[in-house]
């Protein structure tokens, strides 16, 4: 495996995950994936890590998609494997069980902007570029571009990006929803961690059955989305957490939350 390939870091609760291959736009290679897929595994696991942002390195890209060299030398059924392991990775980002912010420092096209799609929140810089370009290939977006693009811009919008394969800027990002905030770049980093902080000043377990019901339940209809509402309401109930917070509110502190 190409050394650091991957960059973590973990600070405050924040895991910093780079993508670092700059001298390819942080393109997508088996190897950048196994790693990737690897850090998210290990990183669901540890409570003491509250939220995750990845980025990429370097001044340019955040991630160009696939890598096209190595591509062009996969025979099919590799190219079949490689679309399975970005499609499995990309549903294990938006499935964590703690909220996923990508920082979109620069160009994402193809797989990087379906790895965008895949975590809970997106904040572009100015200088960053997004689309759905897999069509100008003669391919069509395989790790989740078809199915989360049009439940987040609506259908009409995504079909246009899709069949076009046309890059949006970040301010039409922003007006379109694809993205939540856009900044200069060079504050990139502190707006993905004001909000980061304001993530891990809340309770852990709250913020775990809310994503699961926000997830699940757009997937189904509301009286059905209600009762997994409800179900992961009742999950906080019993929880350290609540009575904590109830504590806090009374006694006028911040409250410390355990996530128990």
């Amino acid at each position: 495996m190409d050394e650091n390939i991957l960059l973590a870091e973990e600070k405050n609760g924040v895991a910093h995950l780079t993508l670092n291959r700059p001298e390819v736009m942080n393109a997508f290679n088996f190897n950048l994936l196994n790693a990737l897929y690897a850090q998210i595994e290990e990183l669901g696991s540890k409570t003491d890590i509250r939220v995750i942002i990845i980025t990429g390195a370097g001044e340019k890209a955040f991630c160009a998609g696939a890598d096209l060299k190595e591509r062009a030398t996969m025979k099919e059924d590799q190219v079949k494997k490689f679309i399975l392991t970005i499609r499995n990775l990309f549903t294990t980002i938006e499935s964590l069980n703690k909220p996923v912010i990508a920082a979109v420092n620069g160009i994402a096209l193809g797989g990087g902007t379906e790895l965008a799609l895949a975590c809970d929140i997106r904040v572009a810089s100015m200088s960053a570029t997004m689309g759905l370009t897999e069509t100008r290939l003669a391919i069509i977006p395989g790790a989740g571009g078809t199915q989360r693009l049009p439940r987040l811009i609506g259908r009409g919008r995504a079909k246009e990006l899709i069949f076009t394969g046309r890059r949006v800027t970040a301010k039409e990002a922003l007006e379109i929803s694809l993205v939540n905030k856009i900044c200069e770049k060079e504050k990139l980093m502190d707006e993905c961690m004001k909000m980061a902080s304001m993530i891990c000043e809340t309770g852990p377990i709250a913020i775990e059955q809310a994503k699961l019901a926000i997830n699940q339940g757009l997937e189904t209809d509301l009286r059905a989305g209600l009762e997994i509402e409800s179900k992961a309401y009742w999950k906080t109930i019993p929880t350290e957490d609540r009575l904590e917070g109830l504590a806090a509110f009374k006694e006028k502190r911040k409250p410390a939350y355990k996530g128990k």
